[in-house]
């Protein structure tokens, strides 16, 4: 009698007891809400986040945000970047950042053209005129330049209005495979020709997720949580339901449209952005040592970063490569 009072009162102790508060933590983005982004939002709009204990803010950015900066002075957690030269920049700058997932495994970066044109391959490119973004002209670009023997004449600015390539058959157009080539389809009512810079060469993660040093050292429990948590709504989002996700999207970027999603999300698919290579048996976010230093020196070799530059301190791959995950895909 005595023993079931006991556990009677243990019971009521436990229900009466207050849950623990959960972590709360702001995450920027480094633009509008978009497929691109899906995993996070998924991870909030279906309590995965949650699930881990986390409280998650998620901060857009736009055109005219510059969440980075946010990262480091502190008023944001952790941040989406495009890829690792941001991370290499950091090194140089001192800047107190760190790279501790990759959620892309293959940059989605491409370059687009006309069909029925004469390009008909990668090298086809280098005979006509490359509209390029401000960014593009001083990274990918410079890594055309000494990787595949482009010249500087073809370049010309892109301003993300898709009207001059629409018009010019000889012009070309950088783009993200997973929007871009969605925007020509819809607007010229043809299906460009797509190379995915990726697969000549261009080997760098993209939509890296990056956390203050401070915070890697004194919260390495809420930053292990909160890279498990993305990781899962990316799992869920790329094979589950992910309908709470894109009604988040949708709320927050009123401009995106439900085609666009599906346009996209089929697009990372495909082209296996990311799940594919070591994100197939290490996880999604996975990091190798190897594929950092190979970017690395390919943008050495193109005058993108220097030679001298730490690379080992841009990244920490201590809470990827554990396979969280894993076998969600597999039973996809």
């Amino acid at each position: 009698m005595f023993r079931k009072l006991l556990i009677c009162l243990i019971s009521l102790a436990a229900f009466a007891a207050p849950a623990a508060a959960a972590d709360k933590l702001r995450f920027g983005t480094n633009w509008v809400a978009e497929a691109e982004h899906g995993g996070f939002y998924q991870a909030l709009a279906d309590g995965t986040y949650a699930k881990y204990g986390l409280d998650v803010e998620i901060v857009p950015g736009g055109p005219q945000i510059n969440n980075r900066i946010l990262l480091s002075a502190g008023k944001l957690d952790f941040y989406i970047s495009a890829n690792f030269l941001q991370a290499f920049a950091a090194v140089e700058q001192n800047v107190p950042t760190i790279v501790v997932a990759a959620i892309m495994q293959r940059d989605p970066i491409a370059i687009l053209a006309h069909p029925n044109t004469g390009i008909e391959k990668f090298e086809d490119l280098k005979k006509v005129n490359l509209l390029l973004g401000a960014d593009a002209m001083v990274t990918s670009f410079r890594w055309l330049k000494s990787e595949h023997g482009f010249r500087d004449e073809q370049a010309r600015p892109y301003t993300f209005n898709p009207q001059p390539f629409l018009a010019n058959k000889n012009f070309a157009l950088q783009g993200y495979v997973t929007s871009e080539p969605f925007v020509i389809e819809q607007a010229g009512k043809f299906k460009p020709k797509i190379f995915l810079l990726a697969d000549h060469g261009f080997d760098g993660y993209a939509t890296t997720l990056e956390t203050r040093l401070e915070l890697l050292r004194d919260k390495p429990d809420l930053v292990s949580r909160f890279i498990e948590a993305s990781i899962i709504g990316w799992y869920n989002y790329l094979y589950g339901n992910n309908k709470v996700a894109n009604d988040l999207i949708k709320k927050q970027n009123p401009e995106m449209t439900d085609a666009l999603i599906a346009f996209s999300t089929a697009k990372m698919k495909e082209y296996g952005i990311v799940d594919s290579g070591d994100s197939l048996t290490l996880g999604i976010g996975a990091m190798q040592d190897a594929r950092v230093k190979s970017f690395f020196d390919k943008m050495v070799k193109a005058g993108v970063v220097k030679a001298d530059l730490n690379w080992r301190k841009s990244f920490d791959a201590t809470f990827v490569n554990r396979k969280h995950g894993v076998d969600m895909y597999r039973a996809k």
